[in-house]
């Protein structure tokens, strides 16, 4: 499908990471090159909600979170969405990269990953109208009285069109030419940013409803203006968003972007519209397309997608043969041999976890050990490797021997 092979003489981040990256290594564990950055294998940690940042920066509770995951060997591991801007978060919990200080708590965090050789990725959001929200296990709903009355009072979010996203919400504003300006300008000052915070990959959220989805679909999208109307207009804001945030982003550094693949009643945003939207991503510098659904109307994910291991694999595949950007699936990915099949078949360049990640944070070090990798605990830091190798003498040896 895409070109995807390891690069010759390149070697992991890791040091003591299991030699993998031979001819006959599972591709799960090869390496791939991404502009100038070598990642040591194709396991990506999807970006997972916490809803524990503190003026919202990150505090202990993100480095224990995400650091585990490097050291559990995963090739790449996303800090879960952050907004760029105070405005533009889901909650008064959430996370966001739009002040220096909060650039300088996140190098704490990337810091001690790119450590345990992962690569460290940002996902930078903007809630749009889906703003002002209690967590998700209070299902989300709008902030009221109640909450202003603890001190965490609702505010209104910006859309394309003046459409609350729940009943109970405020009345989002209509962007203008200067509200379209000012949030792809804070996008562009949260990447420049994340540089500062040591993130090697910048990942921009246009799924799950947020304000580049907002604009894509018709649901949302009522303007007759350049920025409504038929599909190229629609996409006018995400397109000028990507081509700002590619400027100021590293050329080296590669850039993800994450879409709905499938979204609204009928779907209508559809497969094909998402491969028009992908080929144009592409032409402007986009790196890999990360394939998600829904998020416009209800769930997060769109009801209508059969909830089977690798949902989102068809999508992936579609969309890397249509237009030969690489791509990456998520979606009840939890078995090496299902992971390393996808990889085998084309159908996707990167395979992302998040929940089975939460169960087992070594996966891929156990993922490798069905594989067949030789010393897969190597996956793991030295100081667990070398007793974990220590064990496995031990087993090696017989009793009559001991």
């Amino acid at each position: 499908m895409r070109e995807t092979s390891s690069i010759p003489g390149a070697a992991s981040a890791q040091p003591d990471a299991p030699a993998a990256a031979g001819a006959a290594a599972p591709l799960l564990f090869q390496p791939m090159q991404l502009r100038e950055l070598v990642i040591r294998n194709r396991i990506v940690v999807s970006p997972m909600s916490q809803y524990a940042a503190v003026d919202a920066a990150p505090t202990d509770w993100h480095l224990v979170h995400l650091g585990k995951f490097a050291m559990g060997g995963a090739g790449i591991v996303f800090c879960e969405e952050t907004s760029v801007s105070q405005r533009s978060r889901k909650t008064y919990d959430c996370p966001g990269i739009y002040t220096d200080e909060q650039a300088r708590a996140w190098r704490r965090v990337t810091d001690f990953i790119r450590g345990q050789g992962a690569a460290a990725a940002i996902q930078l959001g903007h809630a749009g109208r889906k703003v002002a929200t209690r967590a998700p296990w209070d299902g989300f709903s709008p902030l009221g009285d109640a909450d202003a009355a603890l001190g965490r009072p609702p505010w209104s979010g910006l859309a394309p069109s003046p459409i609350p996203f729940k009943p109970g919400a405020l009345v989002p504003k209509e962007m203008d030419r200067d509200d379209i300006r000012a949030v792809i300008q804070a996008h562009v000052d949260a990447a420049r940013r994340s540089v500062d915070a040591g993130f090697d990959i910048c990942e921009i959220h246009g799924a799950h409803g947020y304000i580049i989805q907002q604009f894509l679909s018709p649901i949302t999208n009522q303007r007759t203006d350049a920025y409504g109307g038929d599909i190229e207009g629609r996409m006018r804001f995400g397109l000028e968003l990507i081509e700002a945030v590619r400027t100021a982003w590293p050329a080296n550094r590669p850039l993800f972007f994450r879409g709905s693949c499938v979204d609204g009643p009928g779907g209508i945003w559809s497969l094909e519209d998402t491969t028009v939207l992908a080929a144009a991503l592409k032409a402007r510098g986009v790196d890999v397309f990360d394939c998600s659904s829904g998020g416009i109307e209800g769930p997060l994910t769109l009801h209508v997608v059969p909830r089977v291991p690798g949902y989102h694999v068809p999508f992936a595949r579609h969309i890397g043969q249509a237009t030969g950007i690489r791509t990456m699936a998520v979606g009840l990915i939890t078995e090496a041999a299902q992971a390393e099949s996808y990889l085998q078949a084309g159908d996707c360049d990167l395979v992302a976890l998040a929940r089975e990640m939460m169960w087992n944070p070594n996966w891929p070090a156990h993922a490798a050990e069905a594989l067949g990798v030789p010393r897969p605990h190597e996956l793991l830091p030295q100081r667990y490797a070398w007793w974990l190798q220590k064990r496995e003498d031990t087993r090696a040896i017989s009793p009559r021997e001991a």
